[in-house]
């Protein structure tokens, strides 16, 4: 909830076509309900985001266009451990189709 209040906020100061949203969740289907989450709204009305589709492009650390953002050296420290175990596959197909669906700025 707290990280919800925290987007939402930074949406509200710096305008949703600003915010990029970056997840690490070790699924597709948890990294695509958090992405559904901060572009479309919370789909469990529990949370600040309950009813707001602030429409922010999300994407998850393991997808190529992030990844060649990081510093190889940090990514490898940080990351290409999980990456190893993770579906990779998955996570990317479920963050693709999140964003097609309701990111309003890519």
């Amino acid at each position: 909830m707290e990280n919800q209040k925290r987007v939402k906020a930074f949406a509200e100061e710096y305008g949703p076509e600003n915010i990029i949203v970056v997840v690490g969740a070790a699924e597709g289907e948890s990294a695509g309900l958090a992405a559904e989450t901060v572009s479309a709204g919370d789909p469990t009305f529990a949370g600040p985001l309950a009813g707001v589709s602030l429409g922010l492009a999300c994407y998850h650390i393991c997808e190529p266009v992030i990844k060649e953002e990081v510093d190889p050296d940090v990514y490898d420290e940080q990351i290409s451990m999980m990456e190893m175990v993770l579906d990779v596959d998955d996570i990317c197909n479920e963050m693709e189709t999140i964003r097609n669906e309701y990111c309003q700025f890519l």
